[in-house]
């Protein structure tokens, strides 16, 4: 069939069922839904024979509902209804969400259903569940609703007439104020509740060291304490701020009154403030020293915290057992700058030096790299010389991939890559992918880039020259 995509952006969940639906033959087409009649047009130039809307911000013009039918995608169990779905069902800890797929009637999320898939909703962030939980429901639904939409003879109940357990309501757009954070009463779990409902966008509206900001990217903290409320100590790119049962780290922060203002490390933005603060470094842990010479050994007391200590924010981590060192490396969104190259870099240095034969690159859960940090770069003195500066580390580490001789490496990747890090993964002797994840390998609006990441030698190797080309 002729598919039509109508998306306010091509996000992950999009380009995931773009994949799935041009993987199965249907001629596939996406148009972004800007206005009424930029949607029209690409109706009519398209004659598609099945709408699906993974992903709007507005109801689809009644003078394609009415001549088509259009699935919208829903991130909520059947009979939720609302902007917010995802927000809503993390911020009060729902046990159980789903996805479902209804029939644009004009009525927001309140259409007949084609198709519901449902999940046990994990404790994580907004933009992690959606990019996985809901966009592995949302292929399973979609898929079914189109099979029964291309088989014809199936009627889709009306929402009305649903019966189900669990089953949503209608809830109006979470703002600010639902999302605000009593720091000298919440619980740690309620805080992390609501920073992950808001994470990826909008983020918690605060404020620290008296700057109001954005809050983004937390993580549990189970050992260190103090006054709630208070940043108590630094590590890294992260900030602890201490709750009334304990404290949790906070990754990224956004003030609206910076020169450039865009999500940036927290404790790069108020490093100043910072500096009468202790640090946290990580916990050592006990792996016995491989080291040949002093800087080796100074090498490894610099590293011995890698392997992860509890629950705690951690960037990198390492992992052995029988002969193989799994390096874990969970960046923001993907994007690894200048410093966390470098460090990536010496962490996987003294990998190589361990007793072990085979290195696995697990980078994080959600992403396993999406190259340069742009947004570091743009945050610059100089932006120009910050991605100097940040494609030269990469580059450095592709290179120590590359010329590993005495392990086999391998790229195991758990969540989606793009840019840079598709071809970094390249470097590595074999790549693995978990099913469901998005690559993004594509240069096309970045000047022409050649060979960054090494990857006029290695993708030759992986596609053939022609695929290359």
């Amino acid at each position: 069939m002729r598919i039509l995509l109508l998306c306010h952006s091509f996000n992950s969940l999009s380009q995931r069922l773009y994949c799935e639906l041009a993987e199965r033959g249907h001629q596939i087409s996406v148009e972004y839904d800007i206005s009424d009649a930029v949607s029209e047009e690409a109706v009519a130039l398209f004659r598609p024979h099945l709408i699906i809307a993974p992903y709007l911000r507005r109801v689809i013009p009644a003078s394609i509902w009415q001549a088509h039918t259009c699935f919208v995608v829903h991130p909520g169990i059947v009979g939720d209804q609302g902007p917010s779905a995802l927000d809503w069902a993390i911020q009060n800890s729902e046990p159980t969400w789903g996805v479902s797929v209804l029939q644009a009637t004009g009525e927001l999320d309140g259409g007949p259903i084609w198709a519901s898939e449902n999940f046990p909703l994990r404790a994580a962030r907004k933009s992690s569940v959606y990019r996985e939980e809901v966009g592995a429901a949302a292929s399973r639904a979609v898929l079914a609703a189109v099979e029964r939409f291309a088989e014809g003879g199936f009627t889709p109940c009306p929402l009305a007439e649903v019966v189900c357990s669990p089953r949503g309501s209608r809830r109006p757009l979470m703002r600010q104020s639902d999302r605000a954070i009593d720091w000298q009463t919440a619980t740690s779990a309620q805080v992390l509740a609501r920073l992950h409902a808001a994470d990826g966008f909008p983020g918690v509206a605060d404020e620290l060291f008296g700057r109001p900001c954005r809050l983004y990217d937390a993580w549990p903290e189970d050992t260190l304490r103090g006054p709630p409320g208070e940043v108590i100590a630094w590590r890294e790119t992260a900030i602890l701020r201490a709750t009334a049962d304990g404290a949790v780290w906070i990754g990224h922060v956004r003030c609206p009154d910076a020169a450039v203002p865009v999500k940036l490390p927290a404790a790069q933005v108020f490093a100043e403030e910072l500096a009468a603060l202790p640090e946290a470094p990580f916990v050592a842990a006990a792996h016995g020293s491989a080291a040949s010479t002093p800087d080796a050994a100074a090498e490894d007391a610099q590293w011995a915290g890698l392997t992860p200590a509890g629950r705690t924010w951690q960037d990198i981590c390492y992992e052995e057992a029988d002969a193989v060192g799994c390096l874990h490396f969970n960046f923001y969104n993907g994007a690894m700058s200048t410093r966390q190259c470098r460090r990536l870099l010496a962490a996987y240095a003294w990998a190589c030096r361990r007793p072990t034969r085979v290195i696995v690159l697990f980078g994080g859960r959600d992403f396993w790299s999406n190259g340069i940090h742009l947004q570091q770069i743009e945050a610059a003195d100089s932006p120009a010389d910050e991605s100097w500066a940040n494609i030269n580390a990469l580059d450095d580490l592709a290179e120590a991939i590359l010329r590993s001789e005495n392990h086999l490496t391998i790229a195991a990747l758990q969540g989606n890559c793009a840019a840079g890090g598709c071809f970094l993964a390249r470097a590595a002797d074999l790549v693995w992918a978990r099913a469901g994840i998005v690559l993004n390998p594509h240069y096309r609006n970045m000047g022409n880039l050649y060979g960054s990441e090494f990857w006029t030698y290695v993708l030759p190797r992986r596609v053939g020259s022609e695929a290359a080309r």
